[in-house]
């Protein structure tokens, strides 16, 4: 038997997932890891290269070691991770400095773009699909002016997933999914732009070759070798962004598909070809995919699956006690209360993520709207069905905000992550949309991508449409309440004016954003 080794460096945990070339998962190991703030630094988020490569590595090992496999029927593996996160190296190829996905210290440094290089953002924004918010260019500059010894030293930069594959292959590399979310990168090219960080003053000659997902980088290391268990016959191959690939992984591979994926972070993508343009108020994402010739569109909601697991941690010790004496998971049992709670959950509003304003991104104060002193209608089972509710709002707004730049009509759409698990979940996701939910059978959508793109590489697959069309298999498919959709769309107005309210309140300085971009 052969094997496909899918490393998978997330916000909150790295894992090494093992599948076979039929698209089993065989198993896996997993750490958790945390990206914390640098000392005197508001607003950082540092990624510790060290320890987080031990980590790497004794996940590979747990991997091999829960499969009882020989590491050398391992045929090639990849890599995919968070987006945006950058590290930094010397000449020699060793990192010098790294930060994780959302890492917003370069606050001075956005304010200093904006104001000295006029309509610069938006310029960058029609040719890369990306703003300063959460970009590399400020990040660098930030280093330059506050750490310039390190930044004299930085010869090349690439993202957490290509440094993975590059402590196991030797070679510095990027691929256009991944490498065009720093921002200095063409959409329609699938290229890095140097001229983009020439023209703010930073270092051209930094960016690595430019390699499409799937295509092979070499073998594993002997020094990879001696600290993973991997084999020198095992094959490196390029990954990608996790949302990307994550989307290969649930069969959204050709222009006009649909995925929402529901993790910690709610993402919405749709596929659309490369040279459609970006809209003119920066108000959606765009991302190169994975397979070329297309980009995704894409909205993202902040903190949905975070949300959900405070909310449950902060106000259910109750339903977990019985979750456990039932043998359940706890929010099997908050989504049985949830069904008995009518459409609109009394009315009450929870107030997040906001739908996503790229050009001028921040959120409100957490908090909820029309709670009432009724405990039968106003209790943890009608809150849990309204921030079920809200996650759904906000993805059919983003979605909509998608459908009229691109001009593509959206009927169906696969959903998949943690929260896909959750049958009400994706009933209210079709209710609310209007759509089609498809289910996949895989929910690890992210790190079977990434098994596709080692197989691509090894020449298991000829490419990723046809992986794709191989491996993913559906489970369940929900159609939309006509019903229900007519009164979200009422819910949906009626919260968009509230959350209007609610960030004139941050505003005044009156709350407390939950997460403000930098530079704002």
């Amino acid at each position: 038997m052969n094997y496909l080794l899918a490393i998978d460096a997330g916000t909150g945990s790295v894992r090494a997932v093992l599948f076979d070339t039929l698209g089993n998962q065989i198993s896996v190991g997993q750490k958790e890891w945390s990206h914390l703030e640098e000392a005197g630094v508001a607003n950082s988020m540092s990624f510790d290269f060290e320890t987080n490569w031990t980590l790497v590595c004794a996940c590979i090992k747990e991997a091999i070691q829960n499969a009882a496999i020989n590491a050398a029927d391992i045929l090639a593996l990849s890599a995919t991770s968070m987006r945006e996160g950058i590290v930094l190296y010397d000449k020699e190829g060793r990192e010098l400095w790294a930060v994780a996905n959302v890492d917003a210290r370069a606050d001075k440094e956005v304010r200093y773009l904006k104001e000295n290089f006029p309509n610069l953002e938006e310029e960058f924004y029609a040719d890369s699909g990306q703003t300063f918010a959460l970009g590399a260019l400020p990040r660098i500059l930030w280093l330059k002016n506050n750490r310039p010894e390190l930044y004299e030293k930085v010869a090349s930069i690439s993202m957490i997933g290509d440094w993975i594959l590059a402590k196991l292959s030797g070679v510095i590399a990027t691929d256009p999914s991944n490498g065009g979310t720093t921002g200095i990168f063409s959409l329609e090219k699938r290229k890095w732009m140097p001229e983009m960080a020439k023209r703010v003053g930073l270092k051209e000659d930094i960016f690595p070759p430019v390699l499409e997902v799937g295509t092979l980088m070499g073998n594993v290391t002997q020094e990879a070798s001696i600290v993973t268990g991997l084999s020198l016959a095992t094959k490196v191959v390029m990954g990608g962004g996790d949302v990307q690939l994550g989307s290969a992984g649930l069969g959204v591979v050709e222009a006009g598909q649909v995925a929402v994926l529901g993790g910690s972070f709610w993402q919405q993508v749709v596929n659309i070809p490369s040279q459609t343009q970006c809209p003119k108020d920066m108000g959606i994402r765009v991302n190169p995919h994975v397979i070329e010739g297309l980009s995704q569109a894409e909205g993202i909601t902040f903190f949905s699956g975070l949300v959900m697991r405070w909310f449950r941690d902060a106000f259910c010790d109750m339903e977990k006690l019985e979750a456990k004496e039932r043998g359940i998971d706890v929010y099997t049992l908050l989504e049985e209360k949830a069904k008995e709670v009518p459409v609109g959950s009394y009315g009450i509003l929870p107030i997040f993520s906001d739908a996503m304003k790229y050009g001028k991104w921040y959120h409100g104060a957490p908090s909820f709207l029309n709670l009432s002193l009724d405990a039968s209608k106003c209790n943890r089972a009608s809150i849990f069905r309204a921030l079920e509710e809200n996650a759904a709002i906000v993805s059919s707004i983003n979605l909509e905000k998608i459908q009229a730049f691109s001009a593509i009509k959206i009927e169906e759409l696969v959903f998949a992550g943690g929260a896909s698990r959750g049958e009400l979940w994706s009933q209210i996701l079709a209710d609310v949309t209007g759509c089609v939910v498809k289910i996949p059978k895989v929910t690890e959508a992210t790190a079977l991508g990434a098994a596709m793109a080692a197989g691509v590489g090894c020449n298991v697959y000829e490419n990723l449409q046809n992986a794709a069309k191989a491996l993913v298999v559906w489970d369940k498919t929900y159609l939309p309440n006509a019903e229900n959709t007519k009164l979200y769309k009422a819910i949906k107005i009626k919260w968009q004016s509230a959350y209007e309210a609610q960030l004139k309140l941050v505003d005044a300085n009156i709350t407390t954003s939950m997460w403000k971009a930098p530079g704002l």
